[in-house]
């Protein structure tokens, strides 16, 4: 194991020194950070934890309370650090765990709380564990903690079950025994270099509940738990009887997704994160097959958060929006915990050329399509959005109004998926180009050392630097949306919203003396004038009470 383990703080030595309500999570608006992406510290090419932590008053400013970064633990990076070889060491391309405790630091000076990525679904295969499993041979001991399996077929050649991984291609690998002759199978529901760990050993619990603890330690205010849903395998790792495997996720309950079990971890999670102050919270990546499942996962001896994938999904369409709204807050609800909403991520293709194409067409796309359209809309569908009860997730670059980068030549790819058949679309590297800091620059203020995925020619134009203090930026709109979501009481807050009467297209709410006005058509629409302007994603013209809300326009009014 990594010698960075010496670097760790004394229990509790970091504990956060962010103040505010102990319910801070139930409103807050949290920024995804994809460190290799998002700032370069040492002019590698490679974004890194001192890029992150030199640019963090740059998100203090955005106006955003917490920070979710994605992983940088020690990683052979067979999936972007998602194959984890050490959990409690920093992976050198991103720093070291004194990189990591200065930013914790750094980020509480500031007043920004830090979550950070956990991936207990499944590890490396480099994992020392996994190694020693190999090692062992059949029937160790250590092959207990994954699922080895005997294949099927006359010389077992064949794979134990029918599951598919979700990159593509079976679930399983066979591997080579020590003495050289072919062996049991792995499962691995992501690539061949994660291999799944098994739950139901109780290593495997008792070794994350350190590894909890130890971050908890370090003074990290939170955990996004990735495949939150893919823990636990349903008993005798039935076959699934369908070769449409990959059509059916997220539409139905599957024999290694969203069991039941899942819930007795959290709940053993739950009261080891309850020891600690500071107020931390487990934010779930659960791709359930109704948003009334998702809240299972957020019960109040569970996880705090999960992310609504039914919204981020959603098409611009007044009608399907309300609708995923109304189911959202009606199943929080029961179980007291807030919506969350989120546009984009670092799988999925960018809001902006999302909007930009026309509806079906999913949430990876490799079609530019109208680029003015999708800005519009994805200005109009953030405001929608941050006008919402609950919490909110802003994905980097979203702010800049940044379109998903559709045309990188097939040899600069590095998305696993991509290189294998029959699985994810494989162009997630679209939404994960370094973002753009500068007007000029070898990467637009990345790094001095270039950029690890290449960068748009007009990404100049759309940087930090080009947005700031430039009137109807998109970076301004969301500074100025930030603002006043953090002055208003009635935003961000409570469970429900009052749908107002509005034309066929367009969404109207009220919250308190706020006022929503999303119009989601290619025309204008008069709408009254609810009150003084807060905010538009456009521009609007108000006369004798009334307002036309251009195309593809949100408009915040106070009542008051």
């Amino acid at each position: 194991m990594s010698q960075q383990h010496s670097a760790a703080p004394a229990p509790n030595s970091a504990v956060s020194a962010v103040e505010g309500r102990p319910d801070w999570w139930r409103d807050a608006v949290i920024y995804q950070v994809y460190p290799r992406s998002f700032a370069d510290g040492n002019g590698d090419g490679m974004g890194d934890l001192e890029g992150v932590r030199t640019r963090l008053p740059y998100l203090r400013d955005l106006g955003v309370d917490a920070v979710w970064l994605s992983p940088f633990y020690a990683s052979p990076q067979a999936d972007a650090g998602y194959d984890v070889a050490d959990y409690r060491a920093v992976d050198p391309m991103f720093g070291t765990l004194l990189d990591a405790d200065a930013l914790i630091r750094d980020a509480h000076a500031l007043g920004l709380r830090i979550i950070v990525d956990l991936v207990p679904n499944h590890s490396s295969d480099q994992y020392e564990w996994f190694k020693r499993a190999l090692a062992e041979g059949p029937g160790s001991p250590s092959r207990d903690r994954y699922h080895f399996r005997p294949g099927k077929g006359k010389n077992g050649e064949l794979p134990p079950n029918d599951w598919e991984s979700i990159f593509g291609g079976p679930a399983w690998t066979r591997v080579t025994e020590p003495d050289g002759t072919p062996g049991e199978w792995y499962l691995h529901l992501f690539a061949p270099e994660q291999p799944d760990f098994n739950w139901e050993h109780p290593a495997v619990g008792d070794e994350f509940r350190s590894i909890l603890r130890f971050w908890l330690d370090m003074g990290v205010d939170g955990f996004r738990i990735d495949v939150a849903h893919g823990m636990v395998k349903a008993e005798g790792l039935p076959d699934l009887g369908d070769h449409e495997q990959l059509t059916l996720l997220g539409n139905d309950v599957m024999p290694f997704f969203d069991q039941d079990g899942v819930h007795d971890i959290y709940r053993e999670w739950r009261l080891v994160l309850d020891e600690y102050s500071g107020n931390r919270i487990f934010v779930a990546e659960a791709w359930t097959p109704t948003v009334e499942r998702t809240a299972n996962y957020v019960r109040p001896d569970e996880l705090h958060q999960a992310f609504n994938f039914q919204y981020l999904a959603t098409h611009w369409d007044a009608e399907e929006l309300r609708t995923v709204v109304n189911r959202t807050l009606d199943a929080m609800r029961p179980v007291g915990a807030p919506a969350t909403w989120v546009l984009s991520n670092h799988d999925v293709t960018r809001h902006a050329t999302r909007f930009a194409n026309p509806a079906g067409l999913g949430t990876q796309i490799r079609l530019a399509g109208d680029r003015e359209v999708g800005l519009r809309r994805a200005r109009a569908a953030t405001l929608l959005m941050l006008a919402l009860p609950g919490s909110a997730y802003v994905y980097q670059g979203e702010e800049l109004g940044l379109p998903d980068v559709v045309d990188l030549p097939d040899e600069v790819r590095q998305d696993p998926a991509y290189f294998r058949g029959a699985g994810q679309d494989g162009f997630r590297d679209g939404c994960r180009v370094p973002i753009p800091w500068t007007r000029t620059g070898p990467s637009y203020g990345f790094g001095d050392g270039g950029s690890w995925l290449p960068q748009p020619a007009d990404w100049g134009g759309l940087s930090v630097e080009a947005q700031t203090g430039e009137p109807g930026s998109t970076l301004e709109l969301y500074r100025a949306a930030l603002a006043v979501r953090r002055e208003r009481a009635d935003l961000g807050a409570g469970d429900a919203v009052e749908w107002l009467r509005a034309p066929e297209g367009v969404l109207a709410f009220r919250r308190g003396e706020f006022v929503c006005v999303a119009n989601t058509t290619g025309e204008s629409v008069p709408m009254p004038a609810y009150g003084r302007v807060l905010l538009a994603s456009g521009e609007i013209t108000e006369a004798a009470g009334e307002a036309k809300v251009p195309a593809d326009t949100t408009v915040w009014w106070s009542a008051s």
